[in-house]
């Protein structure tokens, strides 16, 4: 939260800080980069970075111990940010969030209840999927996501139903930590759509991040399909192990075996299996409304999505 990264800059600059640790996942290692840019940039309220008014041009040092494989974030450029007194989510993107060192001991997260486990994994696999699903072919890079995926798939169930498997939890660390530094997409074209479309129902009612993109992946994935219905069938035959030669056919079995994995993993596939529950038109209305940016912007690379997709994608994930 925005209110806690500020008062960690205040005691940053207090005590004159050389370094700024942090200590467990994505969250706390987000804190920690907001804490880090200002430690460096005192005349500058920190949220002016993630609202893209102020550009980030230095930083402080940032280490992790992470505790929590799913975010990505030990070893990725960006960092996300909640305003919580008017519940507004951002994220942020520079090379300078990228920390300077991670220690990624998977004893340490051997204790995870298993709802966070899942949503690790869940969280792993669309870093990937995100870069995966997008208008350029790269062949090596997609060998690279898809040998990824299929280790995620592999050990996902396996360190979900026993967080202390270290060797389940070892491939899972490494895999999130390589999910979200850029290889996976190297030469292409970001989407992040699924991203997008969660963070709008994190802000609104703080559900899990992870819950908020199993919700909302198939939906998104059967709504952009049509465009290219020949990267989802790579991705089907490539990772699912799907043997139709027909490509819509192919891509609908990748789809429908990725929404089955994920409620094997236990994870929500629809926005009523949130905590949030069934939304109304109107809730509904406003969601699109948030993640366009009260229609400022659009969204994907994969297929450009507006405003009315938005509305159509959220009415199709619901129930």
């Amino acid at each position: 939260h925005l209110g806690l990264a500020r008062e960690g800059v205040k005691k940053a600059i207090a005590m004159d800080a050389q370094l700024i640790l942090a200590i467990g996942g994505g969250s706390v290692i987000d804190t920690a980069k907001a804490i880090a840019h200002g430690r460096a940039n005192p005349d500058i309220d920190i949220w002016d970075f993630w609202l893209g008014k102020k550009k980030v041009e230095k930083t402080t040092p940032v280490g992790v111990i992470l505790t929590i494989p799913a975010s990505g974030s030990e070893t990725s450029d960006s960092a996300v940010l909640t305003d919580e007194t008017i519940l507004q989510k951002r994220g942020l993107n520079t090379d300078y969030n990228r920390p300077v060192f991670a220690i990624m001991d998977p004893t340490l997260a051997a204790t995870l209840p298993r709802r966070q486990v899942a949503c690790g994994v869940t969280d792993i696999m669309m870093h990937t999927l995100e870069r995966y699903v997008n208008p350029l072919e790269n062949d090596m890079t997609d060998e690279i996501a898809e040998a990824l995926l299929r280790v995620v798939i592999r050990h996902g169930e396996a360190v979900v139903k026993n967080p202390s498997n270290i060797d389940a939890m070892s491939e899972i660390m490494w895999a999130g930590s390589l999910s979200h530094n850029n290889l996976t997409g190297l030469g292409g074209k970001k989407d992040f759509s699924v991203h997008q479309f969660g963070q709008a129902i994190g802000e609104k009612f703080d559900i899990y991040h992870g819950e908020t993109l199993s919700a909302m992946w198939a939906s998104y994935a059967r709504y952009v399909a049509p465009t290219n219905f020949a990267r989802f069938a790579r991705y089907a035959r490539n990772v699912w192990g799907v043997e139709e030669a027909d490509d819509e056919k192919a891509a609908m079995a990748g789809i429908d075996a990725t929404e089955a994995y994920f409620k094997r993993l236990g994870m929500p596939v629809r926005i009523a299996e949130l905590s949030c529950g069934v939304q109304d038109e109107a809730g509904l209305y406003d969601l699109a409304l948030r993640c366009s940016r009260n229609r400022g912007r659009t969204i994907g690379s994969f297929r450009v999505l507006d405003f009315e997709d938005m509305l159509n994608v959220y009415q199709m994930a619901n129930k």
